[in-house]
């Protein structure tokens, strides 16, 4: 797979599944380097037997929701002005209504029980900012005011655009569209105008999540604060009356929870996904993502939140019957859990997959998943037996993939480290390297990634793995190294990598390279600083000043507090920056311009000692990018990337 390639690389969002299980909608994306950016629409597969059909031509169609009746689906799409919007379409396919044309545009979408309206939140721009003025523009908007301890986000910007709760009638997909009167009809009692959303909520905080109560008389919803001045993480729950009855709150934040979704069960019953910070509200470590039932005596936990993960990015819940189908987070693979109320367990989908979406009826699941060899495809499960009913791999596959072999190894204290190593065809022996991943608490899986394929197929072995401060290994796995980084996840990198290398006549032990992003870019900067074999290094959007984290970046009120401490002396003690002095490995550092996680300045700042040192260092830096640009960014940027770091490599540990 080569940098170009990116573009096979098909993703496939959550599913919806119609009421009787008949058929499923769901959405593709894929990046276009031609069109410099990610494209998608949705497909309909009729169920058991049929196959998959495109059912709109968007631009990029994303988040499908099937009213109760199967007719209709709701989706978001892009207007004019690159907002996302509201469409509605026939269920079996056909030309979108658009029902929405927020300023700021629609976040999340969903029906209401008898199917008669949609509920919605959407940015609120403030009047003279973001376009709303033809002709103004950024550089040209007053000074704006900041009074919390919050003022932007990564992906995002400035926080000065609240997410608020709308409703609105929701239109039939096949009625006449509307048509704007002529003058001379513009009179009030002729004028015919299209239904307008009804605002539920207003001011600065900013509202997540829309949930309809059975009844259809409430959102539930979590509101966002900014904090005056220290960080909060504890959630509230709120219902918000859709006819204008105010609001009640349904959970506080004495429960010391922070609330990732709220689900809602057919018989009414309430279900959160979220992890206990603690009474400090901050104690996000490894958090201790589970499955909750709010009951009248508070939320009681359903999953072991200290062995079952349930936190990973885009886990979600849904219903079949009585029970709760949940995304669990272990060795790798993230697979498929049904969970009763009475807190019995089973596996429905597992094996060498990563479970990204999924929905249920009766005895039918589908679950969008990635695989080894594919980015995202579309699985049935039923009566036993799983299957994969989409090709959208194919292409990718037809570039050439080799498939990791996965490894484990003891650490040097006895410490079992579990990764992977993917090897180019041929005897070798090859030059190695070292890939880390961020975090920390995230994990390398058994998905198809680009990556590591880019590499192997320029003629590098690969060696990866998830060491302590992982997650997918259990809550104490993940927690062991808070305030402690680079002490025992650098045994464990380190002891992985000595113990791959040395087992295997394939891999070159006297050529390695090293290179990782965001934790994986701090891991990187700190282990050159203490071992000095590597032939090269790439340090990525990394963590690499802890002192100048907080006020800079946009969780540097609570994240470098929890993991690397407060005392001046532990905090130097676990930072690249202050052994900078000891690096000697040539080193390339790439950064992105509009990345509030790692701001720029970690990087500028680590590249201008290196060369203050004389060390052999280059900087790249992309502009209007931020922390996601391996993942989400412009594809000819990530083109450009990959092909900056081969040539780095190429450079620095050439293949023979």
């Amino acid at each position: 797979m080569r940098a170009q390639d990116i573009e096979t690389l098909v993703s496939v969002g959550r599913p919806a599944l119609s009421s009787d299980g008949s058929f499923v909608v769901y959405a593709t994306s894929r990046p276009d380097v031609a069109a410099d950016r990610s494209v998608g629409q949705l497909w309909r597969v009729d169920l058991p037997d049929g196959s998959p059909r495109r059912i709109t031509r968007g631009i990029a169609d994303r988040s499908p929701r099937l009213s109760p009746d199967d007719a209709t689906i709701a989706f978001l799409r892009a207007d004019g002005r690159g907002r996302a919007q509201i469409f509605v379409a026939p269920a079996a396919g056909g030309e979108p209504v658009q029902v929405t044309d927020q300023p700021g545009g629609v976040t999340d979408l969903s029906w209401s029980p008898d199917g008669s309206r949609l509920a919605f939140t959407a940015r609120m721009v403030e009047p003279g900012r973001y376009g709303t003025v033809e002709g103004r523009d950024a550089a040209a908007e007053p000074p704006r005011r900041i009074t919390g301890i919050r003022w932007r986000a990564n992906g995002h910007g400035y926080l000065d655009r609240p997410a608020h709760l709308f409703v609105v009638e929701a239109p039939a997909a096949d009625a006449e569209p509307f048509y704007e009167p002529a003058p001379d009809l513009l009179t009030p009692e002729k004028q015919v105008v299209p239904s307008v959303p009804h605002q539920l909520t207003e001011g600065a905080t900013s509202w997540s999540g829309v949930a309809w109560t059975a009844d259809g008389r409430e959102l539930l919803s979590v509101p966002d604060v900014i904090e005056d001045r220290t960080r909060d993480l504890r959630s509230r729950v709120v219902a918000v009356s859709v006819e204008g009855a105010g609001s009640r709150e349904v959970l506080g934040t004495s429960a010391n929870l922070s609330i990732d979704e709220v689900a809602v069960a057919p018989d009414g019953a309430i279900f959160l996904r979220g992890n206990y910070v603690g009474p400090s509200g901050v104690d996000f470590v490894a958090p201790g993502t589970a499955l909750w039932l709010l009951e009248a005596a508070g939320p009681r936990a359903l999953t072991d939140p200290e062995t079952i993960d349930l936190g990973e990015v885009g886990s979600h819940l849904s219903f079949v019957g009585d029970d709760v189908l949940v995304q669990d987070r272990t060795r790798g693979r993230v697979r498929l859990l049904r969970v009763s109320r009475g807190r019995e367990m089973r596996e429905v989908i597992g094996g060498d997959l990563e479970v990204s979406g999924h929905a249920a009826v009766d005895g039918r699941v589908v679950a969008s998943v990635a695989l080894p060899t594919s980015f995202g495809e579309l699985v049935l499960h039923e009566g036993g037996t799983t299957r994969t009913v989409t090709e959208h791999g194919r292409a990718a596959g037809e570039r050439g993939i080799v498939v990791p072999e996965e490894r484990e190894i003891a650490g040097r204290d006895g410490y079992p480290v579990h990764g992977w190593v993917a090897v180019p065809d041929g005897e070798g022996p090859f030059p190695v390297i070292l890939q880390i991943h961020g975090g920390p608490y995230a994990s390398y899986g058994v998905h198809l990634f680009d990556e590591t394929q880019v590499l192997v197929d320029a003629g590098y072995a690969v060696v990866y793995s998830n060491p302590r401060g992982s997650a997918g290994y259990g809550r104490a796995h993940g927690r062991s190294i808070r305030q402690a980084m680079g002490t025992l996840d650098y045994f464990d990198v380190i002891d992985f990598f000595d113990g791959v290398v040395g087992s295997d006549p394939r891999l070159d032990a006297e050529r390695v390279g090293i290179q990782g992003g965001s934790y994986g870019g701090y891991m990187t900067a700190w282990i050159i600083a203490h071992d000095h074999r590597f032939a090269g290094a790439i340090v990525e959007r990394g963590f690499l000043d802890p002192v100048a984290f907080p006020g800079a970046s946009d969780i540097g009120s609570f994240f470098g507090q929890e993991y690397v401490g407060t005392d001046p002396e532990r905090i130097a003690a676990q930072s690249p920056m202050a052994v900078v002095d000891r690096v000697r490995t040539s080193t390339l550092v790439l950064h992105s311009e509009l990345d509030h996680r790692c701001p720029l300045e970690q990087a500028t700042r680590y590249y201008a000692a290196l060369r203050h040192n004389g060390v052999d260092a280059e900087m790249l830096v992309f502009p209007g990018e931020d922390h996601e640009l391996t993942r989400a960014g412009r594809p000819r940027h990530r083109v450009q990337r990959f092909e900056a770091v081969v040539d780095w490599w190429a450079r620095h540990l050439p293949v023979a």
